[in-house]
């Protein structure tokens, strides 16, 4: 029992915040509503009560406890940053920029709270906002080598690649060894003779002090600047150095993949799609599936250029909510992929799509279509056509051995564990080859596929095509998508802000001497590799 009637407002917020630190959240809460009941007008009760409500998911309740904190101090940024959570927990992404747009343009006197409202600007795609606070936090840290490097990511996303190089030059100035800024430097042009930074990052590889990660990025880098020169041969022994060390410190199996793909197939089979389900009548998604560096982001760019299209860039929204929506099914909080996939294809997809759709819409589209760019999207074609027959699907396909190097050649932020092993890449494009095949059986006419190499040697006849699929009248802007100046988040980042180049369709055939064994895996598996 806490005697409060001997208790300032001060000693009760004291005694429930330590309570919470501590995790003894029945005390914490106790004491909290003692506070906020007898010293209702005490600010600092109503934002811890905030922190209790988050920390208990109960994000409804904040919104009441951070509506009373507001009342008492307007806009106080510590409470919009609670509210922005407990909206985004609840799904209310109009709510969430709005409170966002008011923290972008409040000014703090600490280069902590910056780098986290721009970090959360980051998350929304605002990065235009997130740069004038990154800006305002190395005002504060002018050697803080992560905000710099913060910084230019945001420039990259926003096409502002001289900014970009600039900020990175400066992270490097404080620390060499930052893998993923040599690696976002290298890439932001083609490097030439006159100028590269090949001494520079052979120093930082050759350092002794240098850790296994780091060593593996800055090897990437090293791999892109040599192939740049035109140096195939060192380019790819750095490659396979860099591929080699993320690859050996993982415990990654690919067959565990190759399961699970297969099992898509065996479950999702002919006489799914011949059961008279309730689905969505809503045309308003175009998935672009695929794999990862095979043209995703220049076709979603180009179709960005349409008035009637909205690009949502990559959600993985469509895959959680299966997932989610099973998991409730059997009332169980983890179940294996296999099982997953089992009691996926018993969902009510109807209600599937409605609860992709509450997420996935963009709130700012302005058109009748929006893009969902997730590549990995592939694994759910089934479910997303079942469940929203009038959606239409993209599927993006490359030569297989232009795609594997492709993918082999660019390091992913933990994603993509397949990436770091070309006979582990072999291996799962053949699956993802098959599961393709599948669908286009099993749904005929519902995909439709465009390949990479047509896309770049013929853009407009492409697109027109792609146009007339997704029901969508011609427009020409679609082909000055270079213009456009949405943020792009993918690995192509740099690479869209340029007109439409083909150097990169046959560039694999300069390694062909490297590829023999992930030749072998695919030519077994009936694939063209000539």
């Amino acid at each position: 029992m806490i005697p409060s009637m001997q208790l300032t407002a001060s000693q009760l917020y004291s005694l429930s915040k330590k309570a919470l630190s501590q995790n003894e959240i029945k005390k914490a809460v106790d004491s909290c509503r003692i506070l906020n009941t007898e010293f209702p007008d005490f600010f600092e009760g109503w934002w811890l009560a905030g922190c209790i409500h988050l920390r208990l998911n109960k994000p409804e309740a904040g919104l009441i406890s951070t509506a009373r904190a507001l009342s008492l101090k307007p806009n106080a940024a510590n409470v919009l940053i609670q509210r922005i959570e407990c909206l985004s927990l609840l799904g209310r992404q109009k709510d969430v920029r709005e409170n966002l747009l008011l923290l972008a343009a409040q000014k703090f006197d600490s280069a902590a709270l910056h780098e986290k409202v721009a970090m959360m600007l980051s998350a929304e795609q605002m990065h235009n906002e997130a740069t004038e606070h990154y800006i305002s936090a190395l005002a504060h840290e002018p050697n803080n080598a992560l905000l710099h490097y913060n910084l230019a990511a945001a420039y990259r996303f926003i096409g502002d690649l001289e900014k970009c190089e600039d900020c990175l030059a400066a992270c490097l100035a404080l620390n060499k060894f930052d893998a993923e800024a040599q690696g976002m430097r290298s890439s932001l042009r083609r490097q030439s003779i006159k100028s590269n930074h090949i001494e520079e990052l052979l120093e930082a590889y050759s350092d002794p002090n240098i850790e296994d990660q780091a060593k593996s990025g800055i090897c990437y880098a090293l791999s892109k600047e040599y192939d740049d020169l035109g140096d195939t041969k060192k380019s790819f022994k750095y490659l396979k150095s860099g591929s080699d060390i993320r690859r050996n410190a993982m415990s990654y199996d690919v067959s565990a993949d190759e399961k699970i793909i297969e099992h898509i197939r065996h479950t999702f089979d002919k006489s799914y799609f011949l059961r008279d389900a309730p689905s969505h009548e809503s045309s308003e998604p175009i998935f672009i599936i695929g794999l990862p560096r095979t043209g995703t982001t220049l076709l979603e760019r180009i179709l960005d250029g349409h008035s009637k299209v909205t690009s949502a860039g990559e959600l993985d929204i469509f895959g959680l909510e299966v997932t989610a929506f099973s998991s409730e099914k059997c009332c169980v909080k983890s179940i294996s992929a296999i099982d997953l996939i089992q009691l996926s294809r018993e969902l009510d997809v109807s209600s599937l799509a409605l609860r992709y759709l509450k997420k996935a819409r963009p709130i700012n589209i302005e058109g009748s279509h929006f893009i969902d760019k997730l590549p990995f999207n592939f694994l759910y074609a089934g479910l997303i056509h079942s469940a929203m027959p009038n959606a239409k699907i993209i599927n993006l396909t490359r030569h297989p051995l232009a795609a594997c190097l492709a993918i082999y050649k660019q390091q992913f932020r933990d994603i993509y564990p397949f990436s770091y092993s070309l006979s582990d890449l072999g291996r799962y494009y053949v699956a993802y080859d098959r599961l393709m095949r599948h669908w286009h059986s099993v749904m005929p006419g519902v995909i439709h596929s465009i390949a990479y190499e047509n896309l770049v040697d013929n853009t407009e006849k492409e697109i027109k095509k792609v146009l007339e699929f997704c029901n969508l009248n011609w427009e020409s802007e679609c082909l000055k998508f270079y213009e456009n100046k949405a943020p792009s988040t993918t690995a192509s980042a740099t690479q869209v802000r340029q007109p439409v180049y083909k150097t990169s369709v046959d560039q694999w055939r300069n390694y062909a001497l490297h590829l023999d064994e992930l030749s072998a895996i695919l030519v077994k598996a009936g694939l063209d590799v000539s």
